[in-house]
């Protein structure tokens, strides 16, 4: 089985095994985040840097990062990619590998991303019979959130459209056809929710309970949210989230037990002698 076929068996696999049909698939880090319990965090991060997956050896832990960007297309379809090197376990090694060229590994993930994100399936159901034209690969761009690149691929690959016409539909951008096609609002929208800093869910949820329990500061969870520790407040408040008062059931003075301490013994062994004074005392007088 070529890379192609292994991305597509897989990305049909994890979309059947985790209940997600044939439909385009909304907010992806939480499906990520929910499917597979691992965490992900979009971050600043430089402008050749898209995404990265983590894993400790010692803990099993994951940890999935893509970059804060103004193209929401690109940032699916990278957290789709990296979820591939999840499902594939195929964690990159730093001190191995060729990189002036993609490795199988890295062609594999990409057909898998393809493939989570575009499945032929829905891509049927979505066209139907259908004739194409640029407003279908501005309609499939749209309705999956994909690249022109990745919808002209699925068309092609689901035989909507020939090698000469995806050639090129995989030259146009998503906001060229968002502003042909009417749906430019639209698509500003994603790019205001791609360009925002995002904490993982569960790490996140467990800071909120530590706060409410007084074990961390609100400028916990605003590191985490890259906001300001008033800003962080405000939001909990807002959510009726607050710190649990939580009275101390000895506190008051009069409720404290009276407790008798008897220092005969203490007294006693304070005027005892030194062990050996005696002794010692005689050699003085002898010499």
């Amino acid at each position: 089985m070529n890379t192609e076929a292994e991305g597509r068996a897989a990305a049909e696999r994890f979309r059947q095994e985790h209940h997600l049909g044939v439909q385009p698939l909304g907010d992806l880090v939480a499906v990520i985040e929910q499917a597979t319990g691992i965490d992900v965090a979009v971050l600043d991060a430089g402008p050749d840097e898209h995404g990265l997956t983590m894993r400790d050896p010692a803990l099993g832990t994951v940890f999935i990062g893509v970059a804060r960007t103004g193209h929401p297309m690109r940032q699916r379809s990278t957290l789709a990619h990296e979820l591939a090197h999840v499902v594939f376990e195929d964690w990159t090694d730093s001190d191995a590998g060729n990189w002036g060229q993609r490795s199988p590994a890295e062609i594999r993930a990409d057909a898998f991303a393809r493939h989570l994100l575009v499945p032929a399936a829905g891509l049927r159901e979505f066209l139907g019979t259908q004739t194409t034209a640029e407003s279908t690969l501005s309609a499939v761009v749209q309705r999956f959130l994909v690249s022109p690149v990745i919808a002209a691929i699925a068309l092609h690959q689901a035989g909507y459209i020939d090698a000469v016409t995806k050639e090129a539909w995989t030259g146009l951008s998503a906001p060229q056809l968002a502003a042909r096609f009417g749906w430019s609002d639209q698509y500003r929208a994603l790019q205001a929710d791609s360009d925002q800093r995002r904490a993982p869910q569960r790490l996140l949820a467990r800071a909120i309970r530590g706060y409410v329990e007084k074990v961390l500061p609100a400028q916990a969870i605003a590191t985490l949210r890259g906001i300001t520790a008033e800003a962080a407040e405000a939001d909990l408040r807002a959510a009726g989230v607050v710190p649990a008062a939580r009275p101390v059931a000895w506190a008051d003075v009069g409720e404290l037990p009276e407790v008798h301490v008897d220092l005969q013994a203490l007294d006693e062994a304070l005027d005892a002698p030194d062990d050996g004074s005696d002794d010692l005392a005689a050699k003085e007088d002898a010499g």
